[in-house]
Order: C-alpha cells, then sequence, then structure tokens
C-alpha cells in the first residue's frame, strides 16, 4: 500500500502541475477574438492580393477550392495555382475553370531540389511569380473549400490587429465514424499544446498556424526570404510564423471555421498516417521543448482516462487513502475538461448531416491513441509526404 501512496503522489504531483498549465490555457480561450465572419466589398475595391494554390495529384479534390475562390471579390487581384507535375489530370481540372475565371492562372514549379519539400517549394514559386502589386499573399491548400468573403475577412482582419502573418483554422469536414473518432482527439494535441484560435501575443515559440489559409505581407515575405527559411519543415506554416514571431513581426491565428472548410483525409487510416506525420511539429520545435510537450499531453490527455479506470478498481477496502482519492479525482476532473472541449469545439465540425457524428462524442477513448501517434510521429523523420518520397529522410 505505501508503494502505491507514493506513486499516487508522484502521479498528483506531475499532473497537478501540467493541469495548471493546461487551465491557464484554456481560460485564455474566453477572452479570445470571436470567429470571424464573411466581409463583402463593392467590386470597384482595390485588389492587393495574390493567392497561391499548390498542387499535386489534387484533382479529385481542387474543383471546390476553385470554386471558392472564383467567387471571391476585393481585394482579391489573381489565383496562382502551381503544380507540381500532377499525372491525375490536375492540370486539364484547372485549365477547364481558367475559361470562366480570368484571374486564375496555371503555373508548373521548377523541379523540386534535393533541399526542398514539395509544399513550401510551390508556395515560394508562387509567390515569386505573383504579381508585385499585390500588398498580400494568401497561401490556399487544394482541399480546402473557401467560402464567399474569405479574402476580404481575412485581410480585413489583418488590417485591424496589425498583423503581418495571418492564418486561419477551418470547420473541418467528416464522414465516416472513425473519422469523427480519432480526428477531434488529434485536434485536441494541438488545442491541449497552444492557445485557442484567436488568442492574442502568443510567445514566437508557441505561435500556431495553418497553412490551408495563410495570408502574409509581401515585404515580410520579401524579408524572411520567401520560404527558404521553411525549405526543409514538413510544418512550413508553424515554421515561418515562428521565426518571423522570434524577429519580431506580428503573427495570429484566429477562428475562420465560417470563412473556410477543408476535407484534409479520407477515413481513419489516411488521417492516422498523413495528418498524424506532421502534428508534432518538430520542424519548428527545438527537441527539449518538444518531448517536454509529448511528456504533458501524456499527463493530462493521454493517460487521464487510463489511470481514472486503474484507479477506481484500486480503490477498496484495502486500498483507500488520501492520495488515492485525490488521483482520482485529479484524472475524473481532467476527463469532464476533456469532455467540455468537445462542445467547445463543436463549431469547427461541418455537419451538413449527423451520418457518423455520433462517434464524436466518444473521441476522448481514442486520447491515448492520438497521444501515441504525437511520439512515434516525434520520433521518425517523414519519408514521404502527398506521394512524393524523400530519399534524404532517415
Amino acid at each position: 500500500m505505501l508503494i502505491i501512496a507514493i506513486l499516487c503522489l508522484g502521479l498528483l504531483v506531475a499532473q497537478g502541475v501540467a493541469s495548471l498549465i493546461l487551465l491557464s490555457r484554456l481560460v485564455k480561450g474566453a477572452r479570445r477574438r470571436s470567429p470571424l465572419a464573411p466581409v463583402f466589398l463593392p467590386e470597384e475595391g482595390v485588389r492587393n492580393v495574390s493567392v497561391v494554390v499548390p498542387t499535386l495529384n489534387e484533382a479529385a479534390r481542387v474543383t471546390p477550392c476553385l470554386l471558392g475562390l472564383a467567387q471571391q471579390g476585393p481585394p482579391l487581384r489573381e489565383i496562382l495555382v502551381v503544380d507540381s507535375r500532377s499525372t491525375d489530370g490536375t492540370q486539364a481540372v484547372v485549365q477547364a475553370r481558367q475559361k470562366d475565371n480570368p484571374r486564375l492562372q496555371l503555373l508548373t514549379d521548377d523541379p523540386l531540389p534535393d533541399n526542398w519539400v514539395g509544399r513550401p517549394w510551390a508556395l515560394n514559386y508562387g509567390f515569386r511569380h505573383s504579381d508585385p502589386a499585390s500588398e498580400w499573399i494568401l497561401g490556399i491548400d487544394a482541399d480546402t473549400q473557401p467560402q464567399p468573403g474569405l479574402v476580404a475577412s481575412v485581410v480585413q482582419a489583418a488590417e485591424e490587429e496589425n498583423y503581418d502573418i495571418l492564418s486561419l483554422s477551418p470547420q473541418f469536414i467528416l464522414q465516416s465514424p472513425g473519422e469523427w473518432w480519432l480526428q477531434p482527439a488529434l485536434l485536441m494535441t494541438l488545442l491541449y499544446r497552444f492557445e485557442s484560435a484567436g488568442v492574442r501575443e502568443q510567445a514566437p515559440e508557441t505561435v500556431m498556424a495553418n497553412g490551408q489559409c495563410f495570408l502574409c505581407r509581401r515585404l515580410v515575405l520579401e524579408a524572411l526570404g520567401g520560404y527558404e527559411l521553411a525549405a526543409r519543415s514538413f510544418c512550413d506554416d508553424v515554421t515561418l510564423a515562428r521565426v518571423a514571431a522570434q524577429r519580431g513581426y506580428r503573427v495570429g491565428f484566429l477562428d475562420g471555421a465560417n470563412l473556410i472548410r477543408v476535407r484534409m483525409y479520407e477515413g481513419i487510416g489516411e488521417t492516422w498516417r498523413e495528418w498524424g506525420r506532421s502534428l508534432d511539429l518538430k520542424d519548428a520545435t527545438v527537441p527539449a521543448r518538444l518531448w517536454a510537450e509529448v511528456i504533458f499531453l501524456l499527463l493530462v490527455q493521454g493517460l487521464p482516462i487510463l489511470f481514472f479506470s486503474l484507479l477506481l478498481m484500486l480503490w477498496g477496502e484495502d486500498f483507500d487513502f488520501l492520495t488515492l482519492r485525490l488521483a482520482i479525482a485529479l484524472n475524473g476532473f481532467l476527463l469532464l475538461v476533456r469532455w467540455g472541449m468537445l462542445l467547445a469545439i463543436y463549431p469547427s465540425y461541418y455537419r451538413p448531416s449527423e451520418k457518423g457524428a455520433w462517434s464524436y462524442w466518444l473521441s476522448p477513448l481514442a486520447d491515448p491513441l492520438a497521444v501515441t501517434r504525437i511520439i512515434i510521429s516525434a520520433s521518425q523523420t517523414p519519408k514521404q509526404w502527398r506521394g512524393r518520397i524523400y530519399p534524404g529522410a532517415s
């Protein structure tokens, strides 16, 4: 009993400290900026934004993105689709849309150098070939669905907050029960590690960003040397944003659930492989901090449901002492916080129908699996990404 009491005491101390850190982050969410709303400007308004859409074999997914961008009015000047030699007909899909949208241009980037990852290379190519009259460069992923009023809204918010870089969290489109079960648990690893979208004045080392909708002032991107600082990063958005913040530029991350939707991955297997591969953000984090964050996630997200179940089984006539009761209470509290977070992030999910969505409410049961995925990802370097093989990876 003494050994168990000591273990419970150690668990209480570690989880107690981690819980205070977690609560300090979640409390900030109460003072965050509200989700952005669509903004519509007169057609004669200034057009000073170049949108860059990197593509590689996106024929099946790029059409909603192009249709959404076609609905954007001022300040959008041009849409540059930078294709990396797709083999699935992506270029033909884009060319068909050019007939109805004179602002749409199709570019083919140069062959990928050995010291670059494909996505930042394509974004950098689009930036270098954008109209110099555009004051803003907006990176948009091909699997997103921009809603009317997106471009004007994100630029207006950046100017109001005096941001040099601003990215938006999207509204996620999920379909199968497996996606509804695993994806929220993976998303929660980000919400626990960093502040919520809309929280102002984040520390440079904890700045969050989302490349699915990533706005940057042209002058700032030029000063940073384009995307070269993130050339080998599999989370180029966060890498670039954190470097910019460290250099004194203002970086923001706001809630864009009303402005942009995304269908990231098809099924639970692809969600596990593709998103989990970069979710650790190790390319934008020093190793000591990364592993401190992993331990933090274990204490507040990965282990509470296991500890709570185990300690309840131990609790009885032979095992009934203060530290055990306190450990049960603390882990029960963490589980309540976790289920409460499901209510908080519910608007982040698009629900045209409730098919499969019932498993969303069971996603805390996937937390141990989600944290395990972060540990696996933090221990490895990606060898392939979006169909590309990177032989230099290990």
